[in-house]
């Protein structure tokens, strides 16, 4: 690892987001290529938050620190990435907060460490229609598809959500991954889903393991 891959994913693991963007155009201006910063200096640093947080070493509002250096990052790289550097993402995740449910800490977070992990990451955010949730997995060919809920009165859309992808001929094509604090193992198998998270880094390690079967 270069001298400069190294300092980038270091501001990813301290949440320097004062530094990364002036050492990312350093890195690009000196011919690192957009691949390697992403896999050994962004991805690489997402990789030790997630073990940290799941170890408890790490608590959410260090993780949301290192999201927004990630993101610092991002922004000198987004416009100069090519068809090429984007499909070499693991593929596209859609997130969403199931209609009639206003939280989103948690997704939020999920979307994160995803997109930490190498996803293309589409957030929906809060209150989403069973309708909107699935035009927008059709639109972005999306590979796996993360609902929220936080209340147990929302769950239900959940499956109505599964339900439409089913009508729509789509379900073949997107796992589905659920969490929030009221679901369950079981409720996931209830209703059909692929995915149940407990908390965002088993919900990165499950979606990894997921897209690379």
């Amino acid at each position: 690892m270069s001298d400069k891959l190294e300092k980038i994913s270091d501001c990813i693991k301290t949440g320097n987001s004062d530094d990364i963007a002036k050492l990312t155009q350093e890195a690009v201006d000196e011919g690192v290529s957009i691949s390697d910063i992403m896999q050994k200096g962004l991805f690489a640093g997402m990789d030790v938050v997630g073990e940290r947080f799941k170890r408890n070493d790490m608590f959410i509002p260090e993780v949301l620190r290192s999201a927004k250096a990630m993101h610092a990052s991002m922004d000198v790289l987004r416009p100069l990435m090519t068809e090429s550097d984007t499909s070499s993402t693991l593929g596209t995740v859609v997130m969403a907060t199931v209609q009639g449910d206003l939280h989103d800490i948690g997704k939020n977070l999920v979307g994160m460490m995803l997109e930490g992990a190498g996803f293309n990451v589409i957030d929906m955010g809060i209150d989403r229609t069973t309708e909107d949730i699935v035009a927008e997995v059709k639109k972005s060919k999306a590979s796996l598809l993360g609902l929220s809920a936080l209340l147990t009165t929302t769950m239900p859309k959940m499956e109505e959500v599964i339900e439409a992808l089913k009508a729509e001929g789509l379900r073949d094509q997107v796992k589905v991954m659920i969490g929030g604090a009221p679901v369950t193992e079981d409720f996931k198998n209830e209703i059909g889903a692929d995915i149940y998270a407990p908390n965002a880094s088993i919900a990165s390690e499950l979606t990894v393991k997921a897209v690379k079967g």
